[in-house]
């Protein structure tokens, strides 16, 4: 398995305070914080993800 490709959001500040990566893992989808890569990262299944997206979309989240 080859290592996952990393992408920042283009929403991320560019001061790089809030830098968030996702990546394609097999069957998930991966979340990270860029500024702290080596600490993990959350693994959600694309149904998830996008309903996650849709929640920050419409404001939902307080983000």
């Amino acid at each position: 398995m080859s290592a996952p490709i990393w992408r920042k959001s283009s929403r991320s500040d560019t001061q790089g305070n809030a830098c968030v990566e996702v990546a394609s893992l097999p069957g998930a989808v991966g979340i990270r914080d860029s500024k702290n890569p080596g600490i993990g990262h959350l693994s959600l299944s694309a149904d998830v993800f996008g309903a996650l997206l849709g929640r920050i979309k419409a404001g939902q989240l307080g983000l």
